[in-house]
């Protein structure tokens, strides 16, 4: 390859670099967001600037973490040029699509891990190549990769899973037994002597050992630190509880808020301290690699990068550059937000919808946990017991379900200990010149002081457990997947060369541009205009204004997958009925949510309604769902039918099924409008309709029965065909006593006996 093709890479990996930066703060912006959105302490905009202001000052602090990209999971001297240059295309290409892989699912995965393999895979994958060529072994493979420090960056990655939940845990449940959740109420020296150990805990770990690099802070201040560490920080701890006090006492000033506002502006600075060499090491290595090749005269194919073994500090304009490129992103990355999302809904304190399903390991963890802390507390003595446990009573203040999302989704003790703990880990890794993932130190102290804090309680343990081991599961999907494309990818360029190259680029840039289109698609429909809304009203009348949007909604989308159904069987379409039974089990889903608000609707109601609105919530959720079931059995066992490949249903058995999917469309379309127009003075005349339809349905079932008896030969068939036809009459009996509730509770002067017999339309 000629020189241009080099400046061609050289150049692509700037632009890969500047993505990845955008995709990177995506991923990493819940590393600092989380407890400072999660608490509300201050508000979106303060909690935004305070971060760019992080993030700005960590990248001024980087230089020394790009070392690892340079050398830290290869042997430079190992390779040539034009074998380097493959090793970081594959890994920048791969990490980028890796990265929006994740945002775009809202889930937090490692920066750190993904390069690191990338790095491991890419390297492994050109060293395989090198060894078949001269016919050597595969144990010639530790000669050129750097064993030793990608094992010790491996498991201290692992490590510090372990090491963030432990420690978050303990500085949570000593902290809510010594405040509890009545912080507010605390003598103001208890607030003091906190606000005194945590800003002196983030003082010294991040803007000392953060910003020592950037030579901020005379020498000599440097050196008194680390000679008399002891004095120093009892220094801090007497000053910072001091002023703590003062702003407390006599400013009143909240301490938590500080804490907060401090600790967000360290943990983003140790972020973009610890991690920009995720996403900007790797070209900053390219292109330093090939300025060193350029005026060598030495061909590509022959130029050993023993170069990269040195020390090289990287330049400050480049530093500067990346860190406004990183804040930009966290003010206008939708996806930023989507994954900060996960992690605060995690852990929270109040229950709430689960976005994640519980499973067996969920369970089972659960299970062992509960009896665990049942055995431990039997040793403990009760009267010890009982004053733990008023630490840790919460003040009970009703919320409306749908202004949940307003609240604070923890207090701010917790937030202060999250920010504290992840500071200090982070930043102590940082100055040993380890990459720690600040991903995993962050959730992982997040998930343990929920757990310290009781956030987990029994009502969404096993939701909370299994939405971590989905994250935990993803890392390590992260880890493997990271590996392999970067092995393939930089297989495929020693194949292709420049062709590979710009084919990878354009396959990379289409992918990207795919996933961002259709984040945005969902972004825009959040909530689905026709889905079911929870009732907040606290009277019956305000019950039936709300929910008659929802009972327009439901009957429009039950229309709408009936026929589905009976065309899908009438065709043997499997794919339409595939499709079908996504939309039951979406309203089975919004449903279920509707049935789990119960709880939060009858605390809100008025005394004097509780009676007859809770009655009647409780019956229209019950005819919803009985709605439900039978549309979920029609669906389910239409595709389970064409699915088995069973026989198709005959003509007349079509021809009488769209016959009465006409007359149902028409029940639907009526009932519909109704509740969409609130024009509850018509429901009368479609009750009047009730038996026709039921007799409808039974002189299919006769014709059905008779059939049977004479030509009928498919079981199966027969089967269906009675199930499509008794639950279509359990979805016309359904939905005439949803209208019949509505029609004697909008006007309580109507009888059912004034409704008159009228022949259906």
């Amino acid at each position: 390859m000629g020189e241009n093709i080099y400046i061609f890479m050289v150049v692509a990996l700037a632009i890969l670099a500047i993505t990845d930066l955008v995709v990177g703060v995506s991923n990493d912006a819940v590393n600092f967001l989380n407890s400072a959105i999660g608490s509300k302490a201050i508000s979106f905009r303060t909690i935004m600037i305070v971060a760019s202001l992080g993030i700005a000052f960590g990248a001024i602090s980087s230089s020394g973490m790009m070392e690892v990209a340079r050398k830290g999971i290869f042997n430079p001297t190992e390779f040539v040029f034009a074998e380097i240059m493959i090793i970081f295309m594959a890994v920048m290409i791969t990490d980028i699509l890796l990265l929006d892989f994740f945002n775009t699912l809202g889930m937090p995965t490692s920066t750190t891990v993904s390069i690191v393999f990338e790095l491991l895979g890419a390297a492994v994958a050109v060293s395989l190549i090198k060894i078949i060529a001269v016919d050597g072994s595969f144990s010639d493979l530790g000669g050129y990769i750097n064993t030793e420090k990608a094992t010790e960056i491996i498991f201290g990655i692992l490590l510090s899973v372990f090491i963030a939940f432990t420690i978050g845990a303990i500085v949570q449940y000593i902290s809510r037994v010594l405040i509890s959740f009545k912080f507010e109420e605390k003598p103001k020296w208890v607030e003091a002597l906190f606000g005194g150990v945590a800003i002196s805990a983030i003082i010294y770990f991040i803007l000392v050992k953060g910003l020592k690099s950037a030579a901020i802070f005379d020498e000599a201040i440097i050196a008194f630190v680390y000679e008399s560490t002891e004095l120093f920080l009892f220094g801090n701890l007497v000053v910072w509880t001091l002023i703590s006090w003062i702003f407390s006492e006599f400013l009143g000033w909240n301490v938590y808020r500080i804490i907060i506002i401090l600790g967000t502006f360290a943990l983003a600075m140790a972020f973009a301290g610890n991690d920009l060499v995720n996403f900007i090491g790797v070209p900053i290595a390219a292109l330093q690699s090939f300025q060193d090749w350029q005026g060598s005269g030495i061909p590509a194919s022959d130029f050993n990068m023993k170069g990269l073994t040195a020390a090289v500090q990287t330049p400050t304009l480049l530093l500067l550059a990346s860190g406004v490129i990183m804040v930009l992103t966290l003010w206008f990355s939708s996806k930023a937000k989507s994954v900060v999302k996960t992690s605060v809904d995690l852990a929270r304190q109040d229950e709430g919808e689960e976005r994640f399903q519980p499973n067996y390991l969920s369970r089972q963890i659960v299970k062992l946990s509960v009896t665990a802390f049942e055995n431990v507390s039997s040793i403990i003595p009760p009267s010890i017991s009982k004053r733990i446990d008023k630490q840790f009573e919460t003040p009970y203040t009703y919320v409306p379900k749908s202004k949940v999302q307003d609240m604070p989704a923890f207090d701010m003790v917790r937030a202060a200990v999250n920010l504290m703990v992840a500071s200090v880990l982070i930043s102590i890794a940082t100055s040993m010149k380890l990459p720690l993932s600040t991903t995993y130190v962050t959730f992982m102290v997040t998930m343990g002081t929920s757990l310290a804090d009781r956030a987990w309680g029994a009502e969404s343990a096993v939701y909370r457990v299994a939405g971590v081991l989905n994250v935990i599961g993803g890392w390590f999907f992260t880890a493997i997947s990271a590996f392999t494309a970067a092995a393939i990818i930089a297989y495929l360029l020693h194949l292709g060369g420049i062709v590979s190259v710009i084919i990878l680029l354009l396959a990379a840039g289409a992918l990207l541009l795919r996933n961002y289109m259709a984040h945005n698609r969902k972004t825009k429909v959040i909530k689905a205009e026709d889905s079911l809304r929870r009732a907040e009203s606290s009277s019956i009348q305000g019950v039936i204004e709300e929910s008659a949007d929802n009972i327009g909604n439901m009957i429009k989308r039950t229309s709408k997958i009936y026929t589905g159904a009976i065309n899908g069987l009438a065709r043997h379409d499997l794919e339409a009925l595939k499709k079908n039974n996504k939309g039951v089990t979406k309203i089975s889903r919004e449903l279920e949510d509707l049935q789990n608000n119960i709880f939060y609707f009858i605390k809100n109601l008025d005394d004097s309604s509780v009676g007859g609105a809770s009655n009647f919530y409780i019956t229209l959720l019950d005819n919803l769902q009985d709605l439900d079931q039978s549309l979920e059995l029609i669906s389910k066992t239409g595709f389970t039918h064409v699915n088995n490949n069973h026989k198709k249903l005959k003509y007349n058995q079509i021809k009488e099924l769209k016959d009465l999917d006409i007359h149902l469309s028409r029940l639907f379309e009526d009932t519909v409008d109704i509740f969409k127009n609130r024009a509850f003075e018509r429901i009368g005349s479609v009750l009047s309709t009730k038996k026709d339809f039921t007799d409808l349905v039974n002189t299919k079932i006769e014709k059905q029965v008779a059939r049977t008896r004479t030509e009928e030969s498919s079981p199966k068939n027969t089967r269906l065909y009675f199930t499509l036809l008794t639950e279509s009459r359990d979805m016309i009996k359904a939905t005439m006593d949803l209208l019949e509730l509505y029609y004697l509770e909008h006007d309580s002067s109507v009888e059912p006996a004034r409704i008159e017999n009228k022949p259906m339309v």
